[in-house]
């Protein structure tokens, strides 16, 4: 069981338009409401690359419950923590030319003992899962240094803990030194002060991160590919072009492609191969882990490895 904690999740409202123009009247042809947050996104997509996904987050409020009822027509396992406050709503606005626009509530203020209630749900789940992965923001409320709190309480599980965040709660997750971590590349180089604009640097930054004492580190280039290191050395995938449409949660696909295939048995070159290929696979629908299983594999066909 691959346990997927998002502590600040959202509903997603993903309007497809013909175009975007600020200061216009729009018509939406198509709108997906789901449960979101990265968490969500890397659970949809392990459902349909065939591992068992379980979702844990914090919910508030009517927003809350609808987001429950969402993630369970999605036919997803969940295990929520009820708090105080209203789930925060993202909207996702995808025009049929060009990249999506997306604008996120930054959600509810966070009590510190609804944050403690959450952490210890986390750490008791964590007991029954393979590997987990935290993935993304957390609440407003809380100090900078909580998302250390809620690895370190994993991490004393002794499962393979897999970290998906940024900025400030990006420095001190890796702090405690977890066994997994997955950045893009503007999330490593503001970590480590660089600039990564290619394979080759992100070889470099990825290295650099791995020394810290993280056993396994993916770090995502987008159209050029993603770079993997670990104690064997690196690895490098490169995605067919293809014509994308939203690339809107494909990093979160991208998780989800590496770790079920790590718990199926797969060597690392080859999770990094399914990792590619579903982050690539998402970009071709809109909403996060949409993606179709036929064009998974079509494209998995196509990924170099290095």
């Amino acid at each position: 069981m691959i346990l997927c904690v998002t502590p600040n999740p959202a509903i997603d409202r993903t309007l497809l338009v013909s175009r975007l123009q600020p200061g216009e009247v729009h018509r939406v042809t198509r709108a997906i409401v789901a449960a979101g947050g990265k968490g969500l996104n890397v659970a949809r997509a392990v459902q349909l690359l065939g591992g068992r996904p379980l979702v844990m987050g914090l919910l508030g409020g009517h927003s809350g419950r609808l987001l429950a009822d969402l993630a369970a027509a999605d036919g997803l396992a969940a295990r929520w923590t009820f708090s105080d406050g209203e789930t925060r709503t993202s909207v996702i606005v995808v025009p049929e030319v060009g990249e999506a626009t997306v604008i996120n509530e930054p959600g509810p203020v966070l009590t510190p003992a609804s944050w403690l209630r959450f952490v210890d749900d986390v750490a008791a789940q964590a007991q029954q899962a393979n590997v987990v992965c935290l993935c993304g923001s957390l609440p407003r409320g809380l100090p900078a240094d909580a998302s250390g709190d809620l690895v370190q309480a994993v991490a004393v599980t002794g499962r393979l803990l897999w970290v998906d965040t940024s900025g400030q709660w990006l420095r001190h997750a890796i702090s405690v030194c977890p066994a997994g971590l997955k950045v893009n590349s503007m999330e490593a180089g503001e970590l480590l002060g660089t600039v990564i604009d290619g394979p080759e640097a992100a070889i470099v930054a990825a290295n650099q991160l791995h020394k810290r004492g993280i056993r396994m580190v993916a770090l995502t280039l987008g159209r050029q590919g993603a770079v993997l290191v670990d104690e064997a050395g690196y690895y490098v995938a490169w995605p067919p072009r293809v014509r994308s449409v939203s690339n809107v949660g494909s990093g979160d696909c991208f998780l989800a492609g590496l770790l079920t295939a790590l718990t199926a048995g797969q060597p690392p070159a080859e999770a990094l191969r399914w990792a590619v290929a579903a982050g690539t696979a998402n970009t071709l629908a809109p909403g996060g882990g949409r993606f179709a299983w036929s064009d998974f594999q079509r494209i998995l066909a196509r990924v170099e490895l290095r």
